[in-house]
Parts: C-alpha cells; sequence; structure tokens
C-alpha cells in the first residue's frame, strides 16, 4: 500500500527532494558574511595590539599641557618598519624588520659622510649614552645610501652603532624628511615595534640634544608598560 501511494504521487515526492537542497544563494550570502565576520575580528584583534602604543603616544604628545609641547613631530599614522634588505658594511644581508625589539634613533646619509651628517652620528652617541639604564633599550642607526666606503676614521666612532646600507629609492618608502628639506637633515625615532613614530626638526646642533633626549625620555616612560629591553 506504501509503494503504491508513492508512485501515484510523484509530484508530491519530487517537491520534497527539492525542498531539501540548499539554496546556492543563501549559502553564498552565508559564506560572505562569516568572511566579514572573520575580517572585523582581526582588526579588532590588531587594533588591541596596537592600542597601548597609540595610548602612550597620545597621552604624552596630545593629550598634554601646552607647556610641555614635544620637541621632535610625532608621525601619525606611524609607518612600520617595510620588509627591505639592507646590507651591513661586511657583506651580510639584513631585513629591516629585524632590528625590531630595540628603540631606534636613525640617521640617513651617503657613506662618504659630510659635516651634517658627522655631526648628526655624534648627537646619536651622545643622545643614546646620556639616557642611563635607559640605553639598553635604544639603537643608534646609521643608513647609507650608497655603496661607497666608509673611511676608516670614521668607522672607529661607530663600534656601538648599527650601520647598513639602503638604497635610497626604497629607504623613502618609508621615512620622508619635512618639505623642502632633504631625508639626510633629520633624526628619525622608531619604536621598539619597528614603527617610525617620530622626525626631529632638521640640522639639530650639539645644543639641541637636550630637547630631543626630552622627548625620548618621554616615550620610554610612556612605553614601560609594553616594551621590554633587548631584542
Amino acid at each position: 500500500m506504501q509503494k503504491n501511494s508513492v508512485e501515484d504521487s510523484p509530484s508530491q515526492a519530487l517537491g520534497l527532494t527539492v525542498y531539501d537542497l540548499p539554496d546556492p544563494l543563501a549559502a553564498g550570502q552565508e559564506d560572505a558574511s562569516r568572511t566579514r565576520g572573520g575580517r572585523w575580528r582581526m582588526v579588532m584583534v590588531m587594533l588591541v595590539c596596537a592600542a597601548p602604543v597609540i595610548a602612550s603616544y597620545l597621552t604624552y604628545y596630545v593629550i598634554r599641557p601646552q607647556s610641555s609641547r614635544q620637541f621632535g613631530e610625532l608621525i601619525l599614522p606611524v609607518k612600520p618598519l617595510p620588509e627591505l634588505t639592507a646590507e651591513s658594511l661586511d657583506g651580510k644581508t639584513v631585513k629591516l624588520p629585524e632590528l625590531k625589539g630595540q628603540w631606534l634613533i636613525v640617521s640617513v646619509s651617503a657613506a662618504a659622510c659630510d659635516a651634517l651628517c658627522q655631526n648628526n652620528l655624534l648627537l646619536q652617541r651622545q643622545i643614546r649614552a646620556s639616557l642611563g639604564r635607559e640605553a639598553k633599550r635604544t639603537e643608534w642607526v646609521w643608513l647609507v645610501t650608497d655603496s661607497a666606503p666608509v673611511s676608516a676614521d670614521l668607522l672607529a666612532g661607530l663600534t656601538e652603532a648599527v650601520v647598513l646600507r639602503v638604497p635610497p629609492a626604497q629607504l623613502a618608502q618609508w621615512l620622508a624628511p619635512q618639505a623642502g628639506h632633504g631625508l639626510n637633515e633629520h633624526l628619525y625615532l622608531v619604536d621598539s615595534h619597528g614603527n617610525w613614530m617620530m622626525r626631529f626638526p632638521p640640522r639639530l646642533q650639539i645644543d639641541q640634544a637636550s630637547s630631543l633626549k626630552r622627548d625620548w625620555d618621554r616615550l620610554l616612560r610612556a612605553s614601560v608598560s609594553w616594551d621590554k629591553p633587548g631584542r
């Protein structure tokens, strides 16, 4: 009896079969919804991770009394170290993101290192040394923009520096000078997450070192909750 009933109602059986199939449009919309949800979760995770860094900068350099203006120019949004390959003076290749883990005070010039370059290197060395116990959280970096040799006299004073050759066209994808100035005229500050976040005025003089150090001190204090010494 049951068999005859099914045979007598083929349209009813077909209707049930079609009803049970998934709707391609609905399935596509569901997949798209899951993808959007996953992307939003990823963005939220990134924001949570970056929040301590951004908050520390805003606290010290935006939400602050006007009398405590910073000497350097805060770079927002910050610009992370690019995936560029540099070369040490002994010919070893170094990925720039490998510099993460330390605060960096950076200068840029050709290997010939004119008077401005030498002045910047001296500032970098003196300011880092003046940080006292916080110096272990910092490094000074000279980025050389050509393949010319560095003089032996200059090398003698660079034993504590990180010196890397980076083509200027690639470097320009990351660092930038103030309008009307050259890349070699500034000192640049990079946080321990590898973010370029501050640019100091062009052609600094030795007597301005204390102003630069004051900014750096503030940032080191502000970052103590999320930054640990050493790479």
